[in-house]
């Protein structure tokens, strides 16, 4: 059976979605509900954020997102068309 990468981001984003929230239905003064909450933000902002973002920019070519006079030029000829109309 084959796993995809979007299926362990989204099973590492549950999981610290469930964390933060088991955390903050503890008792104020439980002494693992920091942890808990804690351990939620590092998944989701450390783990599941930069696997998602490095899944989705694969297959992107990054000179397409530069600041190149070509890409420049490319916008400006956009707007030019579309205020024509």
């Amino acid at each position: 059976m084959k796993i995809k990468l979007k299926h362990i981001v989204f099973l590492i984003m549950l999981a610290s979605l469930g964390s933060i929230f088991y955390g903050l239905t503890l008792e104020e003064e439980h002494p693992q509900a920091p942890k808990y909450i804690g351990g939620g933000t590092i998944g989701l902002f450390l783990v599941a954020m930069p696997l998602f973002l490095w899944k989705e920019s694969k297959s992107k070519n990054m000179k397409d997102y530069m600041l190149t006079k070509e890409n420049i030029k490319k916008m400006q000829e956009k707007e030019d068309k579309k205020t024509k109309y």
